[in-house]
Order: C-alpha cells, then sequence, then structure tokens
C-alpha cells in the first residue's frame, strides 16, 4: 500500500511539472518562438506627440509709396512788376532788334517807358522817406552844404594833425631807396614835409648803399637787413616802426601827402596804437547810429516790412 501510494505521488508530480525538451519532442529544434505581442489594451498610453510648430507669420509688406509730388510750376509775374519787366523787357528789345517792325519798336519803348515810370515813382518815394531819418538820411553823416562841409573838413584836419603829431612822439618811418630809383627822388620832398609838419624822424635805408640823386637825407644809412626783415620788393618803400617791435609796412609805391598821412592813421589804427574813436574823428564824415554787422531776424519779422523796420531801429549802434 505504500509502494502504491508512492507511485501515485511521483505520477502526480510529474503532470505537475511543465514537460521538458524530451517531453515536447513534437517541437523539435524551433524552441526560440515569439512570444506573442501583450494586448493594446494592457500597453501604457502612447504620449501624444507635440504639435507641429506654428509658422512664422511674415509681417504685413510696407504700404507703396506716395507717388512723387510734382514740382508745381509757380505762377507767372504779373504783367507790369518788377519781376515781368526784369524778364520780359529784353525780349522785347530783342524782338525789336531781330524784326525792327515798328510795331516791335512802338511796343519796346513802351515796355521801357513803363519801367522808367516805375523807377521815377520808387526815386520819388525813396527822397521822401529818407530825409530826416536819422538811420537813412546821408546829409546826416556827410553834409551837402558847401560851407558845413568845409568846416567838417577842418574839424577832421585839425583831429588828423593832433593824432599824427601824437604818432610821431612814438613812431618813426622807415624810407627803402634805391640811388637809382627816380621814384624814390619824388618821395623824399614829400616825407620831409612831412617831417616837419609833425615831427616823425625819418630814417633812409639805402638798398644799393648810395645817396639820393637829389640829396636829400644825406645822413642815409646802408641797409643791413632791415628790407629783408619787412619784405622790400620794391621801391620805394615805405615802414611805420615804433620800437621794440611795432613794424606796419604802409606804401610800396610813391604817395601823396594827404594820402600819406591817411595811411600813417591806417597803419596806427590796425597796429592797435589808437582806437577806433579817435580814427574816426579824423574823417570828414559823421557815421552816426549804425546797424551791427551781424544780424539775426526773426523769418517772422524779416517778412513784414514794418516789423523789420521797428525791429532794426531797435539794434542800431551808436
Amino acid at each position: 500500500m505504500l509502494a502504491g501510494s508512492i507511485a501515485f505521488s511521483a505520477s502526480a508530480q510529474q503532470q505537475a511539472q511543465p514537460a521538458g525538451f524530451f517531453g515536447d519532442r513534437e517541437r523539435g529544434w524551433f524552441w526560440y518562438e515569439v512570444q506573442p505581442e501583450p494586448d493594446e489594451e494592457s500597453l501604457p498610453p502612447k504620449p501624444e506627440p507635440p504639435p507641429p510648430p506654428a509658422a512664422a507669420v511674415p509681417p504685413p509688406p510696407p504700404p507703396p509709396a506716395p507717388p512723387p509730388e510734382q514740382p508745381r510750376t509757380p505762377d507767372p509775374p504779373s504783367f507790369g512788376s518788377a519781376a515781368w519787366l526784369r524778364e520780359n523787357l529784353p525780349k522785347y528789345r530783342d524782338r525789336a532788334l531781330d524784326e525792327p517792325s515798328a510795331e516791335n519798336v512802338r511796343a519796346y519803348y513802351v515796355i521801357q517807358r513803363l519801367a522808367m515810370d516805375k523807377a521815377s515813382a520808387f526815386t520819388d518815394m525813396a527822397q521822401r522817406v529818407v530825409v530826416g531819418d536819422p538811420l537813412l538820411d546821408e546829409t546826416g553823416r556827410r553834409p551837402t552844404a558847401t560851407f558845413a562841409a568845409n568846416e567838417m573838413n577842418a574839424v577832421a584836419g585839425e583831429a588828423t594833425d593832433a593824432e599824427l603829431k601824437e604818432i610821431a612822439e612814438k613812431a618813426g618811418i622807415w624810407f627803402f631807396f634805391r640811388s637809382d630809383c627816380v621814384y624814390c627822388d619824388k618821395q623824399a620832398p614829400v616825407l620831409e614835409m612831412l617831417e616837419r609838419a609833425y615831427g616823425f624822424q625819418i630814417t633812409a635805408i639805402s638798398l644799393d648803399g648810395k645817396p639820393l640823386p637829389g640829396g636829400q637825407f644825406p645822413r642815409f644809412r646802408a641797409d643791413s637787413g632791415q628790407a629783408a626783415k619787412v619784405g622790400v620788393e620794391r621801391t620805394p618803400t615805405l615802414v611805420l616802426v615804433r620800437p621794440p617791435d611795432g613794424i606796419q609796412t604802409i606804401a610800396r609805391g610813391v604817395l601823396s601827402l594827404q594820402e600819406l598821412r591817411r595811411r600813417i592813421l591806417t597803419g596806427a589804427l590796425n597796429a592797435g596804437w589808437i582806437d577806433q574813436k579817435a580814427f574816426d574823428k579824423t574823417r570828414a564824415v559823421d557815421n552816426g547810429p549804425m546797424l551791427p554787422a551781424k544780424l539775426d531776424i526773426p523769418p517772422e519779422i524779416a517778412s513784414d516790412p514794418a516789423l523789420l523796420v521797428n525791429h532794426l531801429r531797435s539794434m542800431v549802434r551808436q
């Protein structure tokens, strides 16, 4: 009985164990078989693919450029205006010259008469406007009456003499000459008059070491570098000199006494030896009120004649 139980138990164990190779020999050597795919329901859900990137939206095209603005043709000048006359009077003249018929010549002279009448009207009004205006009336600067003009000349002459004598106390004149220079011989007497009248010390310098033919300035000196220092290129040359280093060339040629006096004053002004006020006193004209050299006028004022005049009057310098 025990043996039967053991046999039954062994048989049961054999049935419970899976069959080995020898027990399943019908499958042969093909025991590497593909495992069956699991059911789709048992698989985890596949992740959703990312959405495709949004296509870049191109910017809208720029608006079309407006058509170029055609330049506006200016209106022709009105008949008889200054602009019309300036444009058309030469045309009438040329037509009359090329085709000198009675009609063409008469038309030209009629248009010319129109221009002359406009100019006459302007002149008449100009005379009325400037009378008594301190900014415009030139008689305030230089009188037209002979006796008044002579008086102004005398006053300016006295101021000139005084300034020249004052300059002569501090400055002298170098007179560069050559013995064969005929113009130097003519300039020498004028310099002698200047010397006597105002006390200028005249230093005559000979470029060739010889005296003047007329014998003026016998105590001349030979050039020792002064000519090169002031750039003498021709004779006679006159140089205003004030120690220690003030040098002003005032002439490269022959001058009259009156012109020489004026150039000495101008040279002294340029060198800063006299001021503008002293220089103006030597002139036979009264500049009076003057407009400044630089003006900055707003457009709205410049376009209005009345506003412009009032604005300029407010800027007059005495």
